[in-house]
């Protein structure tokens, strides 16, 4: 049921599949099925499961306890997925008519389990054939400076100058915070398979310690 073994080819592609049109494993928002998922994967997906690593990237995103704030509740790995909590209804299509649940038939455990696997692998070396789309996600960061007599232009200015293939620097404004001080809010658009947030934000507080207080993600959106 469901993935499949998350630490596999097999596995990654199917989830890469899943997530194509989905911005999450479950609903609108992220939830203990993302962290469910997210756990079972040892490492990040390889850059040619695109939608996989845009995934896996936006959910790494979130700290450990934020992640403990997530809505849902947490279920068996196997629940979640194109084949995963779907049970034994029939009325359920399956996408190119190919049945992902397997048969209805008491046959033995290990059957089963190896006839679900072999049709995960063909609904993910199907869809894999198809053309790849390139992710992208529209990004709004907060940048909060040092103290109240941070040149707010300045950081602008070292921040735009960060360049990496993949990586287009939107529309910025300074945002009230409180005691005359202002952060920076800035848009960018990423390649998901080329760009990793964690590193475009651990490197403008690396490189701008002296005005930068904190870097924090205050849109995160799949275009």
């Amino acid at each position: 049921m469901g993935f499949g073994d998350l630490k596999s080819r097999a596995g990654q592609q199917a989830l890469d599949t899943f997530v194509s049109d989905k911005s999450y494993i479950e609903g609108f928002q992220p939830s203990q099925a993302d962290v469910v998922v997210f756990s079972a994967m040892p490492q990040s997906p390889a850059a040619d499961l695109p939608h996989a690593l845009r995934w896996y990237n936006h959910i790494k995103s979130y700290s450990d306890a934020e992640k403990k704030g997530f809505g849902g509740q947490k279920k068996d790995l196997a629940k979640y997925g194109p084949a995963g909590g779907a049970g034994d209804s029939k009325d359920d299509d399956s996408d190119d008519d190919i049945d992902l649940f397997g048969s209805d038939d008491s046959e033995e455990e290990a059957e089963a389990a190896a006839l679900k696997e072999k049709r995960l692998a063909e609904y993910a070396a199907k869809k894999a054939k198809k053309p790849a789309v390139i992710a992208k996600s529209n990004i709004v960061l907060d940048i909060k400076p040092m103290d109240d007599e941070t040149d707010m232009a300045e950081v602008e200015k070292q921040v735009r100058e960060i360049k990496q293939d993949g990586l287009l620097w939107g529309a910025a404004k300074l945002v009230p915070v409180a005691f005359g001080i202002k952060k920076l809010q800035i848009a960018m658009v990423v390649e998901d398979a080329k760009v990793s947030v964690d590193d475009i934000t651990e490197k403008i507080e690396a490189d701008m310690e002296d005005l930068v207080q904190s870097v924090d993600i205050h849109l995160f959106q799949k275009i």
